[in-house]
């Protein structure tokens, strides 16, 4: 199995930045095609634990937006051509807080899509 080839290190990043757009956009149709409709899907936020793909798009109708925030470090790496894991650190929008995301990503005949994702908030780091 090759470990981080640079070409599937390259789908799995422009799949992670175009939700990163669309999360920021409150785009929902982004969002909607980049995770995995099935209801193995799972999604731990800040405050919820979302199981199945429809959970998570009532959360994100209701929500009405997340908010805003700045990437810090981003780590993708990649499991052969079909496995990817996204770590990302984030600070919202005028705080100090950093956030943390975990994505695994799978690669279906559709196209990479988030099949588990987990967000956590740290306390203030000033």
């Amino acid at each position: 199995m090759k470990i981080d080839a640079p070409d599937v290190i390259e789908e799995v990043k422009a799949a992670f930045y175009e939700y990163e757009r669309a999360l920021m956009e409150d785009d929902l149709n982004a969002m909607a095609n980049l995770f995995r409709h099935a209801p193995e899907t799972v999604r731990y936020g800040v405050g919820e634990c979302l199981y199945g793909y429809a959970e998570i798009a009532a959360f994100r109708k209701g929500r009405g937006g997340s908010p805003q925030r700045e990437l810090g470090k981003v780590a993708i790496s990649t499991y052969g051509d079909r496995v990817a894991t996204a770590n990302a650190e984030f600070f919202r929008e005028n705080t100090n807080v950093r956030g943390r995301q975990s994505q695994t990503w799978v690669k279906f005949d559709e196209g990479w899509k988030v099949v588990s994702a987990h967000v956590s908030l740290e306390k203030d780091v000033s």
